[in-house]
């Protein structure tokens, strides 16, 4: 019996969770001014260029995730 890391992946919707998670973080940090970085929090008054390239990160990697979806499912 294969072990449970070797098997594939058995439903393509984890990627559309993944997705929809990671845009809605983007969401939420743009709304609320902060964002978590490794170990702290960015504002956006303090740190512009930081917190935007957060933000930017966790858009694309929804729509990454989104567009994964996209293309297993059809």
């Amino acid at each position: 019996m294969p072990d449970w890391f070797s098997r594939p992946i058995q439903s393509p919707y984890i990627y559309l969770v993944l997705g929809v998670f990671l845009f809605s973080l983007g969401v939420v940090w743009t709304c609320t001014g902060k964002a978590s970085a490794r170990f702290s929090w960015v504002y956006r008054a303090k740190e512009p260029a930081v917190f935007w390239l957060l933000v930017a990160m966790y858009y694309l990697g929804g729509v990454l995730f989104i567009g994964i979806f996209c293309i297993l499912v059809t």
